[in-house]
């Protein structure tokens, strides 16, 4: 098999910035056509101005990072005459993906309610904030408050430190991977009944759903769980954040048969038999103990000379920036860095899905504003007059 996953599949994306977006590419990079719609009279997703890089105007590599394998097509959804359009679109895509504040879908006809009358099977995916009912419905939301208030900021840091956020947008991509696959799974459903349906994911459940084990420690055993020091695991020992003699490395003995190979590998194998370090339970009523041998082991080589000595048989990473992580000579070994085609004389180097599969994968860099306008709606049996028409009228 040599076609994309999700190849045949057609999906319409009202979407922008960061975490609807970076949903509706990874169904891209599989294979699924991705129509992405822009207000023309907004210029766009506002993404496409977001700096301080540009591959060219409008077009930032923000932007290009959340949007690459789509198609672009203009059309104002405030406009009434806009639903026309949308509804030629639902009567030939398998469904809709939107990432709009929770009391818009509704008012703009992107629910299943609102579109099942072009397209019955049609499935409706909507990311907001906090939901489209309750009290914040019509709340605006993003990535950093909804690490705040669901405790995350709680759990990153050391202990004496300020309360400090993910480095990365973490709350925005969990949220568009669950959007895209609770879209995925509602169209498998809809194949199977001829009956689509609305889906719903917001940021907030997503946040607080990431809790996972934490939250369960708490309903019941009302454990609070707060910043370990040196980004230790809270309760598997050793399993942090150590000192070398340039820098640190971060081994995580996450099973117990790799507390022994690591005591070995150290040059005190008596540690593994030594009855304070037994198993996980004792070794997190002595933790400092650990940790005081480990610092004075570590620090004697270099981070380099440590993995090179673990050989893979402990689990151990550098601590590396961006720059050292993408230069990383595994990262070109594995060819992670793809170019991706651009109209714009360059290609736009990134990340590619971790997705594999044997066959040819999308290569397209993000589309410019409005590129596939004219050649969708010619798809969806407008002609060229009345594209022209809606034009002039400021629909498309």
């Amino acid at each position: 098999m040599t076609a994309a996953p999700l190849s045949g599949l057609r999906i319409i994306a009202v979407e922008q910035y960061g975490a609807g977006p970076y949903g509706s590419m990874q169904l891209a990079d599989l294979g699924a056509e991705v129509i992405k719609i822009e207000n023309p009279a907004e210029e766009g997703d506002m993404a496409r101005r977001v700096g301080p890089h540009f591959l060219a105007p409008n077009d930032s590599y923000f932007f290009e990072s959340f949007n690459r394998n789509k198609r672009s097509l203009t059309l104002d959804l405030k406009k009434p005459a806009a639903r026309e359009i949308l509804h030629a679109l639902a009567a030939r895509s398998d469904g809709l993906l939107d990432n709009l504040r929770g009391d818009l879908p509704a008012k703009l006809g992107l629910t299943h309610a609102a579109l099942r009358v072009a397209n019955p099977a049609i499935v409706c995916a909507h990311l907001s904030a906090y939901g489209r009912d309750g009290p914040r419905a019509s709340w605006p939301g993003y990535d950093y408050l909804m690490q705040a208030e669901a405790g995350y900021l709680s759990l990153t840091g050391e202990p004496d430190g300020p309360p400090a956020r993910f480095g990365l947008s973490i709350v925005d991509l969990m949220s568009g991977l669950f959007a895209a696959f609770a879209l995925v799974s509602g169209i498998l459903e809809a194949r199977a009944t001829g009956t689509g349906r609305d889906l719903d994911v917001n940021l907030f459940d997503a946040a607080l759903q990431n809790l996972s084990y934490l939250a369960t420690w708490y309903l019941h055993a009302g454990h609070v769980q707060g910043r370990e020091p040196h980004s230790a695991h809270p309760s598997l020992v050793p399993s942090q954040l150590y000192r070398t003699r340039d820098g640190y490395i971060f081994i995580m003995c996450n099973k117990e048969k790799f507390w022994p190979i690591l005591c070995e590998r150290l040059g005190h194998p008596e540690w593994a038999v030594d009855p304070r370090f037994a198993n996980f339970k004792d070794r997190l009523a002595n933790r400092a103990a650990v940790n005081e041998r480990l610092d004075d082991v570590l620090s004697t080589r270099k981070t380099a000379e440590w993995l090179e000595h673990f050989a893979g048989a402990v689990p151990a990473a550098p601590i590396t920036d961006v720059k050292a992580a993408l230069e990383n000579p595994f990262v070109r070994e594995r060819g992670r860095i793809w170019a991706y085609e651009s109209s714009k004389r360059q290609s736009v180097q990134m990340v590619p899905t971790p997705i594999s599969w044997t066959g040819t994968a999308p290569r397209r860099a993000a589309p410019e504003l409005g590129a596939d306008t004219a050649a969708i709606l010619g798809e969806c049996g407008f002609s060229e007059r009345e594209v022209e028409s809606f034009r002039a009228e400021g629909i498309v």
